[in-house]
C-alpha cells in the first residue's frame, strides 16, 4: 500500500498529518471536509507562555524533531510559519496586539485520528494578557463542550504560584461548562531537572496538583521534547478519547493469540502514537512502547527527507522477530514473534488478512463483530 502524493508532499514540507479545516471555513487543498458523521473531541492544550506547549505539540502532530522546535516562537506570530499558516487547515482567533501587530490567543487544528474520531484541537496561548480573557470574556467560548484539558508546566518555572493559580481557574470554569471533561497535567521540560531528583520533584508536583484539583481528577506525567515521555503522555491522552478502544483491544487480543504472537502495537498511522496494544509474555522494558514510537517516527522523517516513504519493516535476531507494517489506512502495526518455526511469510500473509476486519472496526458506527479463536 502506498502513501497518496498529497501525503507525501505533506511529510517532505514537514507540515504533519492531514488535517480538517475549521468548520465554517472553505476546505483547502490539503484538507478533508469534515464528515457529518464525524465524531469531534474538542482538547483543550492550555499553560504559561514558554511553558513548552507549541514546541510538544509540533513533534507530536507537525512531523516536528526536538532540536526543530528551538525556532518556534510563543503563539504570537509576528511572522508566517509552517506549522502556523492556514494552508495545513488551522484558523486563530485573535486581539490585536502592540505596534498593530496581530497577536493570537488559540490556535485551532482539527486532525483526523482514527476512523471518524477528530481531535479539535486548540492550543491557547498562555501570555497573561490572553490567560485573564480566556477566564472572563471568552469563558463560556473556550471551556464549553470540552473532552480533554492538557496543562502543561514548565517544572522550572519562577512564578509557580501564579501558574496554579491560573490552572485553578482553568478547573472552575472547567467544572462550571464541562463538568465530565478529563484532566492531564504535564510536568514539563523534566530533562532540566537533575536526573537524581527527578522522581521526587515530580512526586512532589503530581501530589500538589492532585490536591488542588479536588472535586475533579488529574493525571499527571512527566515530560521531555528529548526522551520517550512525551510519547507516552499523548498516548496515554489519546487512548481516553477512542470510542470503541475496548472492542478494539479485544479483537488485538484475539488476533495475537491467533497467530501465536508474543505482542502485538497498534500505532496511528500520522502520529505514531501507541493506541491499543496486546502482549502474551511479560516485557522487561516498560518504556518500549514510546520508545519505538520515538524512533520510528524518527526514522520516517529521515525517509520523507529523501523523498521516500516508509511502509514497512522487519527486525530479527536469535531470540525474535518484529514486524512494522502499515495495517489499516489510519494505523501500522508491529507483531513480536519468537517461535523460529514460524516463516516471516506466513506472519505478514496473517497481517494482511486482518487488514479488512480491523478496517471496519475503526469506523465507529461500524458493525460490532470480533476475530474469533480458530
Amino acid at each position: 500500500m502506498e502513501e497518496s502524493d498529497s501525503e507525501k508532499k505533506m511529510e517532505k514540507e514537514n507540515l504533519g498529518p492531514r488535517v480538517d479545516p475549521p468548520i465554517g471555513e472553505q476546505e483547502g487543498s490539503l484538507g478533508w471536509a469534515l464528515p457529518n458523521t464525524a465524531l469531534k473531541k474538542k482538547v483543550l492544550l492550555m499553560g504559561k507562555s514558554g511553558s513548552g506547549k507549541t514546541s510538544m505539540r509540533s513533534i507530536i502532530f507537525a512531523n516536528y524533531i526536538a532540536r526543530d522546535t528551538r525556532r518556534l516562537g510563543a503563539t504570537i506570530l509576528d511572522r508566517l510559519h509552517s506549522l502556523q499558516i492556514n494552508s495545513n487547515g488551522q484558523s486563530r482567533q485573535s486581539i490585536e496586539g502592540v505596534g498593530g501587530k496581530r497577536r493570537f490567543d488559540v490556535e485551532h487544528s482539527h486532525v483526523r485520528f482514527l476512523g471518524n474520531l477528530v481531535l479539535n484541537l486548540w492550543d491557547c496561548g498562555g501570555q497573561d494578557t490572553f490567560m485573564e480573557n480566556y477566564f472572563t470574556s471568552q469563558r463560556d467560548n473556550i471551556f464549553r463542550n470540552v473532552e480533554v484539558l492538557i496543562y502543561v508546566f514548565d517544572v522550572e518555572s519562577r512564578e509557580l504560584e501564579k501558574d496554579m493559580h491560573y490552572y485553578q481557574s482553568c478547573l472552575e470554569a472547567i467544572l462550571q461548562n464541562s463538568p465530565d471533561a478529563k484532566i492531564f497535567c504535564l510536568v514539563h521540560k523534566m530533562d532540566l531537572v537533575q536526573e537524581d531528583q527527578r522522581d521526587l520533584i515530580f512526586k512532589e508536583r503530581e501530589e500538589d496538583l492532585r490536591r488542588l484539583s479536588r472535586p475533579l481528577e488529574c493525571s499527571c506525567f512527566r515530560t521531555s521534547i528529548w526522551d520517550e515521555t512525551l510519547y507516552k503522555a499523548w498516548s496515554s491522552i489519546v487512548y481516553q478519547l477512542i470510542p470503541n478502544v475496548q472492542q478494539l483491544e479485544m479483537n488485538l487480543r484475539n488476533f495475537a493469540e491467533i497467530i501465536e504472537a508474543d505482542e502485538v502495537l497498534l500505532f496511528e498511522r500520522a502520529t505514531f502514537l501507541v493506541i491499543s496494544h496486546y502482549q502474551c509474555k511479560e516485557q522487561r522494558d516498560a518504556h518500549r512502547f514510546e520508545k519505538i514510537s520515538n524512533i520510528i517516527k524518527q526514522f520516517k522523517l529521515s525517509c520523507s527527507k529523501l523523498a521516500a516513504s516508509f511502509q514497512s519493516m522487519e527486525v530479527r535476531n536469535s531470540n525474535f522477530a518484529a514486524f512494522i507494517d502499515i495495517f489499516t489506512s489510519n494505523t501500522y502495526v508491529m507483531v513480536v514473534m519468537s517461535d523460529p518455526s514460524i516463516p516471516s511469510a506466513a506472519t505478514l500473509i496473517n497481517i494482511r488478512n486482518a487488514r479488512k476486519h480491523f478496517e471496519k472496526l475503526e469506523r465507529v458506527d461500524g458493525p460490532k463483530q470480533c476475530l474469533l479463536m480458530r
